[in-house]
């Protein structure tokens, strides 16, 4: 009996359906029903119970999958205590990240990752959207605010203050925002995430705060197509600091009403739990913080952020 086919079995009891399960694990639908059979035919029962339009564990399975279960994590977790102990680097890197972030920045960190590490693969979930771990068999997720379940685990990487900037041409056609009030009277690029429209930012000075609601002209659910609005001169956008750290630094896109404060966020690197955080994800953990301290470091250099941004002394772990 293979350990992949009672993997199978476990998906397909977990799902309720032989379709779903298939789905979940990227494999054929042919394939996952032969694995049921393959175990079903090595036990001499049957684990289901299935009519033309439900599928349900058979007192049998009911008895003998949740051993299974607990057999299969067992060896898991001894594996994953191996390849600890050995320091191993290897294996799928299973991860999300937002739109602009994963395509411009984490991505290509990983790429670089993988170079050196030629025993890692890569599946990347690329969505502005939360995503769901079990749902969609991930080991880790690189995005914008700290876990808010309190069974995932992550790791703080950076602090990332948000920037409101627009494209040298079109500072030229419209002119420079002195006040936030002024903004009114330009072109919002605004951020749709879950059916909420961002088009009203709030910037402060001391104590005073100023709400604001730019002209609409273009909004998208895709940070990235934001940015690329943003440098193409459609109009000014709030944008993250790493999001558009290049563009910053090539005079792609001006930051304006610096002197403002814009309410700041933090990268994390989070995890579905404790025993998902491997010698890869350690690794991989420093790699974002390094590359992102630099990216900041280069933003700070330059006159566009304060230095408390790199105050890192917040990052445990």
């Amino acid at each position: 009996m293979q350990l992949e086919d009672l993997q199978v079995v476990l998906k397909v009891a977990e799902f309720r359906s032989i379709t779903a399960a298939a789905r979940h694990l990227d494999m054929q639908m042919a394939t996952a029903s032969a694995a049921v059979k393959r175990v079903e035919s090595a036990l001499g029962v049957e684990l289901f119970v299935r009519t033309t339009r439900h599928l349900r564990l058979s007192s049998a399975g009911e008895r003998y999958l949740p051993q299974c279960e607990a057999a299969l994590s067992m060896l898991d977790q001894a594996k994953q205590t191996m390849r600890n102990d050995l320091d191993i680097i290897s294996g799928e890197i299973r991860i999300a990240v937002s739109s602009d972030l994963g395509r411009n920045l984490a991505i290509p960190w990983i790429n670089e990752f993988m170079e050196h590490h030629p025993d890692v693969t890569l599946r990347a979930h690329i969505s502005d959207s939360n995503v769901d771990f079990y749902r969609d068999a991930l080991d880790m997720a690189l995005r914008y605010g700290p876990p808010s379940d309190s069974n995932l685990y992550g790791f703080k990487i950076c602090n990332v203050p948000r920037i409101i900037g627009a494209s040298p041409e079109y500072i030229e056609q419209h002119g420079i925002p002195l006040h936030p009030k002024d903004l009114v009277n330009h072109k919002g690029l605004f951020y749709q995430l879950q059916g909420i429209l961002n088009d009203t930012w709030l910037l402060s000075e001391g104590d005073q705060s100023h709400k604001v609601k730019p002209k609409a002209n273009c909004a998208a659910n895709d940070g990235d197509l934001v940015r690329r609005w943003c440098v193409a001169g459609k109009g000014v956008a709030i944008k993250s600091c790493l999001d558009i750290a290049s563009d910053l630094l090539k005079g792609r896109i001006v930051p304006l009403l610096s002197e403002y404060d814009i309410q700041q966020g933090e990268l994390w690197l989070v995890c579905p739990s404790r025993q998902s955080i491997t010698p890869t994800v350690r690794l991989l953990r420093d790699l974002f913080r390094e590359r992102s301290k630099a990216l900041l470091t280069s933003l700070v250099e330059k006159g566009m952020l304060d230095k408390a941004v790199l105050d890192d002394g917040h990052i445990n772990g």
